[in-house]
């Protein structure tokens, strides 16, 4: 089987396995054809999130990816490359201090019912793999944007029935945040968690609306007719 590797050029590489995940051709490559080869892995349980790769210009676990003969495999979009396949990931985890993806601290904390702890039980799965984040078309014009895995998070404590400063977190999320999203959803697809961050914007989209904001491009957008229909030309 042949598969090729975005190094610092497209590296072809022949193993002899079969029905093997994408981390045992990697190591397999290391140990007994490249050692200078260089990739990320952890758990290699699809937990920890720290294998995520391209493979055929799609984000995938290295370790729950299935080879095929002929795949390409590349490092991780919109991220800085380090090596190989090892990515710099600090700035994309700093969205989730800018969008203040945390919950808010409270003296008064209600007793959680299971339809408090289910309204975001998925969103909690999120393993920070970075899948979304490469995926996201909207970084080719706006390095700031917040991203998609961080806005999934502030989702996941503004519908928390203990967050007692859900208006903050609303307020923080405008700029460079749900209004830039232009919601194609190709964050959800290549999710391995099946969390939809398209779903979560827009929710997060409707709670701005509930706290006075509007989309900008919106307001900004000239009809060409006034607020009581007539030609504002």
């Amino acid at each position: 089987m042949k598969i090729k590797l975005q190094r610092e050029t497209l590296v072809e590489y022949e193993v002899d396995l079969s029905d093997a995940t994408l981390l045992n051709v990697l190591d397999e490559i290391k140990t007994k054809i490249d050692p200078s080869l260089s990739f990320s892995s952890g758990c290699r349980s699809s937990i920890c999130g720290s294998c995520s790769v391209r493979v055929n210009s799609r984000e995938v676990l290295a370790c729950s990816y299935k080879v095929q003969d002929g795949d390409v495999v590349e490092p991780l979009k919109n991220v800085p490359v380090i090596r190989d396949l090892v990515v710099e990931m600090d700035k994309a985890l700093q969205f989730n201090a800018k969008s203040k993806a945390w919950l808010s601290n409270t003296l008064n904390t209600p007793n959680l019912t299971q339809d408090n702890a289910s309204m975001n039980e998925v969103q909690s799965d999120c393993i920070l793999c970075g899948a979304c984040y490469s995926a996201c078309p909207v970084y080719a014009v706006n390095s700031d944007f917040l991203g998609p895995f961080a806005l999934t998070r502030v989702w996941k404590y503004v519908s928390d029935a203990r967050e007692d400063n859900s208006k903050e977190k609303i307020d923080t999320i405008q700029a460079n945040g749900v209004w830039d999203c232009t919601l194609c959803n190709e964050c959800t697809l290549v999710c391995p968690q099946d969390i939809s961050s398209k779903a979560d914007i827009e929710m997060l989209r409707t709670r701005s609306v509930m706290a006075g904001h509007n989309d900008p491009n919106f307001t900004s957008f000239d009809t060409g007719f006034g607020f009581d229909g007539s030609p504002s030309f």
